[in-house]
């Protein structure tokens, strides 16, 4: 299954609360995290919602 590396590349200071929680429950902490996450619709979501924030890659 693909999946994606999602890098945090800017601050969520001054955003919305539901775009800090996104980040939160996708494992963001601060700029320059990284996480890798499976390929799924939830996931996808939440990477939709805070798009100006990060970066996504596709991993295998």
């Amino acid at each position: 299954m693909p999946r994606l590396k999602v890098t945090q590349i800017k601050s969520k200071v001054g955003n919305k609360p539901e775009i800090r929680e996104t980040l939160r429950s996708l494992g963001l902490k601060r700029i320059n995290d990284v996480v890798v996450k499976e390929d799924r619709p939830e996931i996808r979501g939440m990477v939709y919602a805070a798009r100006h924030l990060i970066k996504v890659e596709e991993v295998e």
